[in-house]
């Protein structure tokens, strides 16, 4: 295992050599904000390696430019996690990438494949799983462990060339290529603490209530990443919405909340948020924040949703790929009540051309769908006379 910057600046140096690597992180969360990265593994078609990123004096840099590198592509399954400690480290985004696991559902192996199954679908090859719910951040780490970790990226390899040649074959790869610019983006990894409110489901709709809500948010999502600790260690959504509700103006107030720990008023936190509530209150009314707009869903719109998702199905069978990566429930409801005026990514690119072209044309009614003997399918319906 990799524990030296020279090791790894050197490891790095040979991975760069090919056109593409596999990569995979493992890391702990459960008592912080930020991911703790224990372990990144990583191959080459010719090369396999664990870097110990708690090794003492480890500079990662040489990972970091690797990541950088856009004649190496970075592959990853379900890259989102991956990427995000990453970028909170290094401050870069991996480019170019490709992810195995939104591949595989453009390539019809269902919804959110799991590594392991995919591993087994491809190569008939079981994954021991024993290991899986290791505490990475224990030295020294077991062989089975390390051999487990190393698993996550050496049959990433065979994954990844089959599925690549999969999407060659099938005139798919600009498919992915649009998924890959959303991982890619920094805005998938950056949210202002303002805009934390946005997150939580609440039914909150007067515009104080909303003003508090964003203004403790905000402060809870400040607080949590300075004292790196989860955010409900900070302060649980519950108790931000009886805040929210209630508008406790002084200590005293905030103490008779059912949510509110006995005597966390008293303490610099409860302090302050008597002080944001108080700041939240003294916006004038035209800088309150509003309650995210819903469409209006028309009568019989439920109804219209139900025959999209019936289309959605022949879709994706159809053309063998999961229905999730056409189309979530969202973008449904939101075809059947705003129709071609719906800013959804089912009504763009190839998502328009594969479903969102005959869905629309569905709810105007210039398709139906009917059974011919045993199976549904989509048709188009004549225009009547005038």
């Amino acid at each position: 295992m990799i524990e030296t910057t020279a090791a790894l600046a050197e490891a790095c140096t040979e991975l760069a050599k090919s056109e593409f690597i596999t990569i995979d992180t493992e890391f702990l969360r459960e008592t912080t904000f930020w991911p703790e990265l224990c372990l990144v593994q990583m191959a080459s078609p010719t090369l396999e390696v664990l870097v110990d990123p708690l090794a003492k004096g480890l500079d990662l840099t040489p990972l970091f430019e690797l990541m950088a590198n856009p004649a190496v592509v970075k592959v990853f399954h379900a890259a989102r996690q991956d990427i995000e400690i990453i970028y909170h480290l290094g401050g870069l985004i991996p480019h170019p990438i490709f992810d195995t696991q939104v591949a595989a559902m453009v390539c019809g192996f269902g919804d959110s494949i799991s590594y392991d199954q995919l591993v087994q679908k491809i190569k008939n090859v079981q994954i021991d799983k024993s290991s899986r719910f290791t505490d990475w951040s224990r030295r020294p780490l077991t062989e089975k462990q390390l051999d487990y970790a190393l698993a996550d990226v050496t049959h990433l390899r065979d994954v990844y060339l089959s599925l690549k040649a999969q999407l060659e074959r099938e005139g798919r790869s600009l498919w992915l290529t649009e998924e890959m610019d959303i991982l890619e983006s920094r805005d998938t990894y950056d949210m202002h603490p303002d805009d934390a409110w946005l997150r939580l489901k609440s039914r909150l709709r007067k515009p104080t209530e909303l003003a508090i809500l964003k203004f403790v948010a905000a402060w809870r999502e400040r607080e949590a990443r300075s004292r790196n600790v989860p955010r409900s260690r900070v302060l649980k959504d519950d108790a931000i919405f009886e805040i929210a509700q209630q508008q406790p103006k002084d200590a005293e107030a905030l103490s008779r909340l059912r949510t509110i720990p006995k005597g966390w008023e008293r303490s610099t936190s409860g302090t302050a948020i008597v002080e944001t509530v108080n700041a939240a209150l003294a916006l004038p009314k035209e800088e309150m924040p509003k309650a995210p707009r819903h469409s209006h869903a028309p009568e019989g719109s439920g109804a219209a949703v139900e025959l999209l998702k019936v289309l959605l199905k022949l879709t994706a069978d159809k053309h063998g790929v999961a229905a999730k990566v056409i189309a979530n429930s969202d973008d449904l409801d939101k075809i059947a009540a705003e129709g071609e005026n719906a800013t959804v990514g089912a009504l763009s690119g190839w998502r328009r051309e594969l479903f969102g072209d005959v869905a629309l044309k569905l709810i105007n009614g210039e398709v139906a769908l009917r059974f011919a003997g045993k199976k549904v399918e989509a048709v188009e319906v004549a225009a009547s006379e005038p």
